[in-house]
Parts: structure tokens; sequence; C-alpha cells
């Protein structure tokens, strides 16, 4: 092939690639912007990293999902279809490392369990 027969770069145009939220890239079910949106609305530092919202909502969402396992589990055992306000304070008391980190949180409908 001659040298100068090759074309480089004019024959293809590439497709401009559709944008991709913070939320899709992260594969997240949280909403990043939400989350970032009540970070820098709360006043909470005066710098704010681009990875930060993005963490949060990560640890947001587990914690809602380690929660809403255990509850479906008190339900499971109770022998109830539905997870009650009862069943998420039940979960949480059950649980050492969620009963340290949530024990003094009030749910809507439900008297203070002991631990």
């Amino acid at each position: 092939m001659p040298r100068g027969s090759r074309r480089r770069g004019s024959s293809r145009r590439r497709r401009r690639q559709r944008a991709c939220s913070p939320t899709a890239r992260a594969e997240l079910i949280f909403s990043v912007s939400q989350v970032e949106r009540a970070l820098r609305g709360g006043r909470y530092a005066q710098r704010l990293s681009c990875s930060a919202s993005v963490f949060l909502a990560a640890t947001l969402q587990f914690l809602t999902a380690t929660l809403l396992e255990l509850a479906d589990r008190e339900a499971r055992y109770r022998s109830r279809r539905r997870i009650t306000p009862e069943l998420l304070d039940l979960a949480i008391l059950n649980d050492p490392l969620l009963c340290a980190l949530l024990g003094t949180t009030t749910i809507s409908r439900v008297a203070p369990g002991q631990p």
C-alpha cells in the first residue's frame, strides 16, 4: 500500500457518548446529586470533595440495604408479610453494630425498646 493512501481520523466520525449521571457511573441506587445538594446546603465544610457525595450515597445505600435485610428476617421469623416500623426497631436492637449506631434513634409509632 502506498504511504499516503491511508486516511487517519477523517474517515471515521466518532459518536458523542451520552451523558452519564454520577449515580449511574457509580452503579448506585441512591442519588449522588441529591446527597451532594444536601451536603452543600448543610454547610458542613467550606470545601467539598467531588467523591464525598458518592461515598456518602454508597454508605447510605449499604446501611439501608442491611437494615431492610435484617427487618426482612424479623418479618419472616414472625411470619409477617410486611416490614413495619416495629420490625425495623427490633432489627436495630438485635444487631449490636446497628444498635450502637442507631440505638438512640426514635422510629415513628414505636415505643423505645430496651437493648
